[in-house]
């Protein structure tokens, strides 16, 4: 029994089911575009919330061979293996019926003993988020959670009622967090039909319907045809560095990985690992406004490289720090302002669509850009300066308002976060 007089059990003592799933056979070239059933994967499981980017779908014979891991409403689910280990939310109910793959546990509590919004939240109490971590990375060379190492997590559980008062208290800040995520998908799914509108529809303001024949068909008379490298300003490769302040690795920077970019995107951005630079590449990663963090390392058979975030000043202000791109990024700096609002729009719109997998290569379990290739064999139309300051006029303020809403959430997530661990400990009754 602990301090506090709750009783300490083992978790397979409180659970109907501790289990991960597997890919069906075939891969991501067996999703389907739509079905009834969701196949769940560790990209969808960020800490405290439910990603739906890269969200894929199974038929109902590949689900029927994955039925032991079926999921159920309120199931807790937490990532196993690699970068995005020790990851814990659980599963949105308008997404059943949905399995798991190996990557992903489910983790069904018995709701007598234990309620599920609750272990949601031991799980993510940093004390023991960074156990597991800890955990994780024993003994291999990539880090894996095992379902032994899952049944004997020991959690220490309070009467029923503030078990629910405690998941009340944490999920009222979670819930108006939601409801601002929501708001910026319905954001950016504006911002990316304006740009088909214009940039692949061509019905743009001014558009007089006058079309040329190019290499990519028709275009609007005055646009031209070009390689996406012919946009970029710069592009350099990220930074590492050190966990420690060691001899001329001095200054303290967060250091953007691929894993991260949704993350901030839904305006978190305590995961981010803070590590120390060199003054020297400091100088020359340092991100502002415009710039464009593009993963290029860490793909895998089921998820594309290619994620990428358009920096803008709302993003900067998520940070106490100077932000650089990861060693496995490269930060794009597109010519200008204009220019960045049109590639980062187009970015987004390409990894949605699936279209980064051409430039995927797959070696030894973890995938890697081609962009050298992608800077010269990415062609698009390419519009008018005029054209482009408009779009920018018109899609800036929405990722603005985005980062607004980015804010307030990071504000709510603080005082989550700051609660979390005094309620988890007993410190706060309730």
């Amino acid at each position: 029994m602990s301090s506090n007089g709750w009783k300490t059990y083992k978790l397979k003592d409180l659970c109907t089911k501790i289990g991960s799933g597997a890919t069906p056979r075939g891969g991501k070239e067996a999703y389907l575009g739509e079905s009834p059933y969701t196949l769940i994967r560790s990209q969808n499981v960020l800490d405290f919330f439910f990603s739906y980017d890269g969200l894929a779908y199974i038929d109902e014979e590949q689900a029927s061979q994955l039925n032991n891991v079926e999921l159920q409403e309120k199931d807790v689910l937490l990532n196993i293996t690699g970068d995005s280990v020790a990851r814990v939310c659980q599963v949105p109910k308008e997404l059943l019926p949905a399995r798991v793959n190996q990557h992903v546990s489910i983790v069904r509590p018995d709701s007598f003993k234990l309620i599920p919004e609750y272990l949601k939240y031991f799980l993510l109490n940093p004390k023991f988020k960074n156990y597991m971590l800890g955990l994780a990375s024993v003994g291999g060379t990539r880090n894996a959670l095992t379902k032994g190492m899952i049944e004997d997590f020991e959690i220490e559980v309070p009467p029923p009622l503030t078990q629910r008062r405690i998941a009340d208290i944490l999920s009222a800040l979670d819930e108006k967090i939601e409801l601002n995520r929501q708001t910026n998908a319905t954001l950016e799914a504006t911002a990316q039909a304006i740009f088909k509108e214009w940039f692949v529809d061509f019905n743009f303001p001014g558009a007089v319907g006058e079309m040329v024949q190019s290499e990519l068909g028709m275009i609007p008379r005055g646009w031209t045809v070009g390689s996406i490298g012919e946009l970029f300003d710069l592009v350099i490769g990220g930074d590492w560095g050190k966990e420690e302040k060691v001899e001329e690795y001095s200054d303290l920077c967060a250091v953007i990985r691929g894993t991260d970019i949704n993350d901030i995107w839904f305006g978190q951005s305590t995961n981010v690992p803070r590590r120390f630079i060199k003054p020297s590449s400091l100088k020359k990663r340092i991100l502002k406004e415009g710039d464009i963090v593009f993963e290029i390392s860490g793909g895998s058979k089921e998820q594309a490289t290619g994620r990428n975030l358009l920096i803008t000043d709302d993003v900067l202000e998520l940070f106490d720090e100077k932000i650089i791109p990861a060693s496995f990024c490269r930060l794009i700096r597109p010519n200008d302002l204009s220019t960045a609002v049109f590639l980062g729009t187009y970015l987004r719109v390409l990894y949605a669509n699936g279209g980064t997998w051409d430039y995927q290569l797959q070696s030894t379990g973890i995938s890697n850009f081609q962009f050298a290739d992608f800077e010269s064999r990415e062609k698009l139309a390419i519009p008018p300066s005029p054209i482009l300051s408009h779009f920018k006029a018109l899609v800036l303020p929405i990722y603005r308002a985005i980062g607004q809403l980015n804010k307030q959430s990071a504000t709510l997530a603080a005082i989550r976060d700051a609660l979390l661990p005094k309620l988890m400990g007993g410190e706060i009754k309730v």
